[in-house]
């Protein structure tokens, strides 16, 4: 599939990373198109292809991803082999729809949610991509769910750690720190909208072979990770937690997400006030809102952090199990900076960990080792592969276990 034209949908600050990466990697692929609702800001990210000198063929496009139909008609009418969705979450099941119709690998970076509903019932991914299973199957397609940092690169750690670290595993221990500053008040690193959604419903992690249930932020523990140091993080709902307990039922799996005192006092406040609600309430004046877009309407733009950024990431599995009948333990996690992102494909660290991965399934799609014509989280996929991959393309991977600390 070398050589094949790629539809990005999105132009966000992941999306400005994709396209990036892309026209990097330009000789994997064909023509570059991207397409949003407001195809304005599709043309932003061209403009800044154009400002780093990038040679191969883009355009950008109007498009309504919620219509299924539309985006099976711009697939053909610009002959995409690989669609890389990093849209709204909203958006998946739509565009999934139009890759089946058209024949098109199709790759996104997060579930699907439904905008009327919060953390529906485990798994989630059951709730809608999981159904198409059979539909993606019979269209010969490859559909490769969840391909961004997490979930996506940690759900290869895991993989990477079942394959060479362990006979096997007890505990998958997944940790999100985001050490940098952007010297706003407040705002969030990805769309408000679903950044606050994932925090105001149930926190669901696996455990004991069930799923458990918490509030947001009841449990905190404490980490000492590398470059980072001592932050907390507090047990969290996420993607990768839905699909690893599918294929590690024996393990305990949970997220864990590190917040400043500063981002929870907000959070708690607006959440107390009823702002973080997705439901529609009716103003004295007769209109109706969905107070959690107001919220998202007033907070900066997250791709407008990216100039101010500074500090560093630190993303990674603790894996715990037994290797020949011992015990023993292993950090799988990469570093990453946000002022290093923003100089090379201005955007922000969090956006940069989030946009580089798909590129790197895209690649492995039309090279042929992941162009498995079937729907496969990431787990599902050779992990080494992947991970060797991303070193190239600057999310290097580094593993720490008894021997010491050390590049995969």
């Amino acid at each position: 599939m070398a050589n094949k034209n790629v539809l990005i949908i999105g132009a966000g600050g992941v999306a400005q990373v994709v396209a990036h990466k892309v026209a990097q990697w330009a000789a994997e692929f064909g023509d570059l198109h991207i397409a949003n609702r407001t195809q304005s800001k599709a043309d932003a990210i061209v403009e800044s292809l154009r400002e780093k000198g990038h040679q191969m063929p883009f355009t950008s496009h109007a498009l309504d991803a919620m219509d299924a139909g539309a985006v099976e008609a711009l697939i053909r009418q610009v002959d995409a082999k690989i669609v890389i969705n990093v849209g709204t979450a909203f958006i998946n099941m739509t565009v999934l729809e139009g890759c089946i119709r058209a024949g098109a690998a199709y790759i996104d970076t997060a579930i699907h949610e439904d905008p009327a509903k919060v953390c529906e019932t485990p798994p989630w991914y059951g709730n809608y991509e999981w159904k198409r299973r059979e539909d993606v199957a019979a269209a010969g397609i490859t559909a490769v769910l969840g391909a961004g940092f997490d979930p996506g690169v940690v759900n290869a750690y895991a993989r990477l750690a079942e394959d060479e670290y362990f006979d096997k595993i007890d505990s998958i221990d997944i940790v999100d720190i985001n050490a940098g500053s952007h010297g706003r008040w407040f705002a969030t690193n990805f769309d408000p909208e679903i950044n606050f959604r994932e925090f105001t419903g149930t926190v669901y992690s696996w455990q004991g072979g069930e799923w458990r249930e918490n509030r947001m932020f009841e449990v905190g523990r404490e980490w000492d990770l590398p470059v980072v140091g001592k932050r907390t993080a507090y047990l969290s709902g996420h993607d990768e937690v839905h699909s690893l307990s599918a294929r590690y039922k024996d393990a305990d799996v949970r997220f864990w997400m590190g917040f400043g005192e500063h981002y929870i006092n907000v959070f708690t406040v607006l959440q107390k006030l009823g702002l973080l609600s997705e439901q529609p309430v009716t103003l004295a004046e007769g209109q109706k809102v969905v107070p959690l877009k107001v919220v998202k309407t007033v907070l900066p733009d997250p791709a407008s952090l990216a100039p101010d950024y500074e500090g560093k990431t630190c993303i990674g599995d603790l894996v715990k199990g037994t290797r020949d009948g011992n015990p023993c333990e292993v950090f799988i996690y990469n570093v990453a900076d946000h002022k290093e992102a923003f100089t090379e494909v201005g955007s922000q660290g969090i956006s940069y960990t989030a946009g580089v991965p798909p590129v790197a399934a895209a690649i492995l799609i039309a090279r042929g080792p992941w162009d498995v014509k079937q729907m496969a989280n990431v787990e599902d996929l050779p992990a080494r592969p992947f991970l060797e991959l991303l070193g190239e393309m600057g999310l290097p991977t580094r593993v720490i276990d008894a021997s010491g600390d050390r590049s995969i």
